[in-house]
């Protein structure tokens, strides 16, 4: 792993790597040093990278493919994060997708949910040039505590499809296996019984959440 650049905007250390296998393929990836953590007050230090490989953990038991791979490693600056690099289409509009009840972010609102996604904005989408919507900076997910803010409240009150409930179920059900096993070499007991507890409860309601009048439901910037 090779340091290329900084990204100057992120709130946190964030580097673009270059990456080089055992084969000499070769590719690039974002890496984010537990060391380059911003301390937060509502969540531990030094857990940030482990909620990000959490939330590819989670992604990958959906099936939908919201999280580019991502892996926990060792790399120049020390151990962190290191998520495979997604080219967006440079035509792609966010914006307008957003305007619009689009299925695409119907997925990543479940996702959300689930994980707890307190930072959930419309920057944090990404546009492939297949159409595929994916969804990065999951570093503060996964607290014990209702933390959801999110820009995707398009489905607010209704009704979960069938597809969605099954998935939900097969979430609910991995995390009483490997899913749960993995995520509690990463969370704290508190965290992985409350991603139990969100399922469930998301599985009895059989709809999306309202958005809670006692704290902001919109992250800031919401871009």
């Amino acid at each position: 792993m090779e340091l290329v650049g900084r990204l100057l905007e992120a709130s946190n250390a964030t580097f673009l790597v270059s990456l080089t296998g055992p084969g000499g393929e070769t590719g690039q990836a974002i890496y984010k040093p537990i060391r380059g953590e911003r301390p937060l007050f509502d969540f531990p230090a030094g857990t940030l990278a482990n909620r990000e490989h959490s939330a590819y953990l989670l992604s990958e038991a959906t099936g939908w493919r919201i999280v580019p791979p991502t892996v926990m490693r060792d790399g120049p600056l020390g151990r962190g994060m290191v998520q495979a690099w997604v080219d967006e289409d440079s035509n792609g509009d966010i914006v307008a997708l957003l305007r619009r009840p689009d299925a695409r972010l119907r997925r990543i609102a479940v996702f959300d949910v689930l994980a707890n996604n307190a930072d959930r904005k419309g920057g944090h989408l990404l546009l492939t040039p297949e159409g595929h919507v994916h969804g990065v900076d999951h570093g503060i997910c996964f607290a014990a505590e209702p933390k959801l803010r999110t820009v995707l409240w398009a489905w607010r009150g209704r009704r979960l499809n069938r597809a969605e409930v099954a998935v939900v179920e097969a979430v609910r059900a991995a995390l009483r296996a490997e899913l749960g096993t993995a995520l509690a070499e990463l969370l704290s007991p508190a965290e992985v019984e409350a991603t139990v507890r969100r399922a469930d409860e998301l599985l009895a309601r059989g709809t999306f959440p309202q958005p809670d009048p006692t704290r902001p439901a919109v992250p800031w910037p919401p871009f």
